[in-house]
């Protein structure tokens, strides 16, 4: 079981994405996206394998649900900085994302 203080440790976020381009390097659909994770965080750039499931059109301008504070890791080649949250019942994924108009850096509790 986790506690309050592990949800809270997660640093999740309100982001914005704010560019897409395709990772041409990975393997699977891929994105390479610049989030606006608000003023304390700054924008991010994230590596996201939905490339297969939204097309770029769809993510410029969304809100999405991330992990500001995960360390960085290598993917194919690229710096992610974060990760974006997503629903998946095997069949289908859906990124998460707030059901009102919140700003980029809004706390996720």
């Amino acid at each position: 079981m986790a506690s309050i203080d592990d949800l809270k440790a997660l640093g999740l976020r309100v982001g914005v994405i704010e560019g897409v381009e395709v990772h041409e390097g990975a393997r699977k659909p891929m994105y390479k996206l610049t989030v606006d994770l608000g003023p304390e965080a700054g924008k991010r750039l994230i590596v996201a394998g939905i490339g297969d499931i939204y097309t770029k059109e769809q993510l410029v301008g969304r809100r999405v649900v991330c992990v500001a504070n995960l360390e960085p890791k290598m993917i194919a080649g690229v710096e992610s900085q974060g990760m974006l949250l997503a629903a998946d019942d095997g069949t289908s994924v859906s990124l998460l994302m707030p059901d009102k108009e919140m700003p980029a850096g809004s706390t996720i509790r």
